[in-house]
């Protein structure tokens, strides 16, 4: 218990005696410790505002590049053409309808046979159309007899008003003598006075007779010409019918119209035959035409006249159609000059159709890629080859071989041209082995 105070005082002493040996040292602050923080976070907010400014933006897949087609931007000759498969059709065709139906009775020749115009190619009868012609017949006779005697009529009626003209001026002129004679004889009272009179009075109604007859013979003068006019016409439409019956009766028996091949014609002895019932066709010998379907694309660029060519054979379009059906319309070619002799028709051979100039143009190959993109854009192929940027472009004119490059791409680019239907949504694509 003693012994405690004893070790206080010792310890008292030992830390008065060691206090003049310490001395104060001051506190220093590192700037790297101040600011080292801060800084870190700055660099790591640039790098990363830098990575996502430059780093492409949008989504991105990544693509085996031996699964896709790159090719590279050109420059060269465009040729303004366009590759067309055309069918050999021939040129002109006239089709044989039945202009009133019918019964087979006789086939004289067979499908494929070459015609000469007028040639007889197949026999109907119509019992009906055999009766109304005989009807038709019968009744225009009818008519033109009712119409003769009319004219018959009229021109008697013409020659009695000139037997009465000349009966009229006969009278007239005899009892002008009449009155000469009488006239002395009433001087010397041979002839009483009243009886004088009564002559006078006579040619006077001879005068106004011939007048008034005059007058009607001019009056029906008129109204006779203006009915034999009518008759006439009447007559003709009559007999225009008749011949029209006749030629029906006579369009029984089917024949070729001009020179040419047979083809469609597949009838048989004893078949009933519809009116407008198709029969077959004629084609010309010899003589084609190509029609072909072009890609609606190019409805704006293709007009009459245009030309083409198949081998050493020149073309141009004689026809086109407006009507555009499955995203394409039709056009017509005729052979400038001599026709190939090895074509037959039904064939179908390829032309090339010249649209324009050929002209000098940067130049990509044509791809699938096209179809997709309507042409307004494009995956072109970055410098170190890792990846394929969508890129906004402006395309022209196109051929089954070149695209021209109008805005967008330089010469030298490498673009992907191959089909883009898998990364249609894609604004980068990333190139692996």
């Amino acid at each position: 218990m003693e012994q405690v105070p004893k070790r206080n005082n010792d310890i008292k002493m030992a830390a008065k005696s060691g206090a003049g040996m310490d001395r104060k040292i001051s506190k220093t602050n590192s700037p790297f410790k101040k600011y080292g923080p801060t800084a870190l976070v700055v660099v790591v907010i640039s790098l990363v505002i830098y990575y996502f400014i430059t780093s492409p933006s949008g989504r991105v897949l990544n693509v085996d590049q031996n699964r896709i087609v790159i090719s590279t931007v050109t420059s060269g000759t465009f040729e303004d053409f366009i590759p067309v498969r055309g069918r050999v059709t021939p040129a002109k065709t006239l089709y044989l309808d039945a202009i009133d139906g019918g019964r087979v009775e006789r086939i004289l020749v067979e499908d494929g046979t070459a015609l000469k115009a007028g040639d007889l190619i197949v026999e109907l009868s119509n019992a009906s159309l055999q009766l109304s012609v005989l009807g038709n017949e019968a009744r225009v006779a009818e008519q033109l007899n009712n119409m003769r005697s009319i004219e018959l009529s009229l021109e008697q009626n013409r020659l009695q008003h000139k037997r009465n003209l000349i009966d009229i001026r006969y009278q007239i002129k005899l009892l002008s003598r009449q009155i000469i004679r009488e006239q002395e004889l009433v001087k010397t009272g041979a002839v009483a006075r009243t009886q004088f009179a009564d002559t006078e009075d006579t040619l006077q109604w001879y005068k106004n007779r011939l007048a008034i007859t005059l007058e009607s013979q001019e009056s029906d003068t008129r109204m006779q010409a203006e009915q034999l006019t009518f008759l006439k016409e009447t007559s003709q439409r009559l007999e225009s019918n008749l011949e029209i019956s006749r030629k029906n009766l006579e369009n029984m028996n089917v024949r070729a119209p001009v020179d040419g091949k047979l083809s469609g014609f597949n009838v048989e002895v004893g078949q009933s035959i519809g009116r407008g019932e198709r029969l077959g066709q004629i084609d010309t010998p010899n003589d084609y035409k190509l029609t072909a379907n072009i890609d609606e694309f190019y409805l704006g660029r293709v007009d009459l006249a245009q030309k083409a060519q198949f081998e050493d054979y020149q073309l141009e379009i004689s026809k086109t159609y407006p009507q555009v059906q499955n995203g394409q319309f039709k056009v017509d070619f005729k052979f400038i000059g001599e026709q190939p002799t090895g074509i037959r028709r039904g064939q179908t051979i390829q032309t090339k159709l010249t649209l324009g100039d050929s002209t000098k143009a940067i130049l990509i190959p044509n791809g699938a890629f096209f179809q997709d993109t309507g042409g307004n854009w494009i995956f072109v192929v970055t410098d170190d080859k890792t990846q394929a940027v969508k890129r906004n472009v402006r395309l022209g004119r196109r051929n089954s071989r070149f695209i021209e490059v109008l805005e967008g791409l330089e010469i030298g680019e490498e673009v992907v041209t191959s089909p883009y239907s898998s990364y249609q949504d894609m604004e980068r694509l990333k190139l692996s082995n």
